[in-house]
């Protein structure tokens, strides 16, 4: 007994350390003076126009099959309203814990969005093998398609001013580069169509640059802003409540009683209960929002969910 404790707590933490090793290693390059400001904004964009829709495509395409993808299109329902509520709760919270105006678009992305990838996918295989995969991107299609659209819009009401927009200029920046890659992954697996091998590698190997440059980023703004900066505050108490407690509580709720996987059940709760996305600071600072402030939260959630996902495990696994 006490062993399999001990298995279930180092997987927990296996994944979450991968991304924490990473972020201190962009960190202290930055504070080395390997990076700079310039610097930070060119890995944004490369992260959010050129790595990310190459690893949308090639997660797609290598992970399911024409068969699998529409059997766990009905699945999407769970995160799908599970995220739809948050978001409503999100614009509750925003007055209770007084946030201010240029930071609500931040908050209410980051209460309801959660970090299914980059966090996600590895805790979710270190906890529950291969047979997790299908369920963790049920999951992060409904997640990616939320943070992409409403997420970023949301993101993008912080700006300073030199991003306001219209109607049509929105709806373009919706449909933005990792979206789309989403869109054509899943309509190259509908249809059956076979990537020309050059290209198919050509996207492995360009969206695997995705996960470090992420972790580097949020690094780099730790180094500007100052680690001595993470301090505990309304606000963060307010996303530390959504990502932790009721993020995982509604969907609990939600599939309790439903009649799928226990596995998916298990996976489901576990993912609604990451840390917070990792393009949200990257997002940020393409879009003129606090970039900072989202950065802190990253690392705050992500530092915390060292404590949260092992105990989380221990629940799920003992009532599903």
């Amino acid at each position: 007994m006490i062993n399999e404790v001990v298995r279930v707590l180092f997987h927990s933490l296996n994944g979450i350390l991968i991304i924490l090793v990473l972020i201190v290693v962009g960190y202290c390059l930055t504070q080395a003076g390997w990076f700079d400001e310039r610097y930070s904004r060119i890995t944004s964009k490369l992260v959010t126009q050129v790595a990310l829709p190459c690893y949308m495509i090639n997660t797609i395409t290598s992970q399911f099959s024409r068969d699998e993808l529409i059997r766990t299109f009905p699945d999407l329902k769970f995160p799908i309203l599970s995220m739809i509520l948050l978001f409503l709760v999100s614009y509750l919270c925003q007055f209770i814990f007084r946030i201010s105006p240029q930071h609500r678009g931040l908050f209410k992305s980051m209460f309801a969005n959660s970090n299914t990838v980059f966090v996600g996918l590895p805790v979710n295989m270190a906890l529950f093998g291969r047979a997790s995969l299908p369920y963790v991107l049920i999951y992060y299609m409904a997640n990616t398609t939320f943070f992409w659209t409403l997420g970023v819009y949301l993101i993008r009401s912080d700006s300073d001013g030199e991003e306001r927009f219209g109607w049509k200029e929105m709806l373009s920046k919706i449909f933005s580069p990792p979206l789309l890659g989403f869109i054509i992954g899943v309509i190259l697996v509908l249809f059956n169509f076979q990537l020309p091998p050059f290209i198919e590698s050509d996207c492995r190997y360009i969206g695997s640059l995705t996960i470090p440059l992420s972790m580097f980023f949020i690094g780099m703004k730790l180094a500007e802003v100052g680690i001595q900066n993470i301090r505990f505050s309304r606000d963060m108490g307010g996303i530390f409540l959504g990502r932790f407690l009721l993020a995982p509580l509604l969907m609990f709720v939600l599939v309790k009683g439903a009649t799928v996987p226990d596995i998916m059940k298990q996976v489901f709760v576990i993912q609604a209960a990451m840390p917070v996305m990792t393009n949200a600071p990257v997002v940020a600072k393409l879009y003129h929002a606090d970039s900072d402030y989202a950065a802190i939260m990253v690392t705050a959630t992500t530092i915390l969910s060292l404590l949260i996902v092992p105990i989380l495990m221990g629940i799920v696994t003992t009532i599903f």
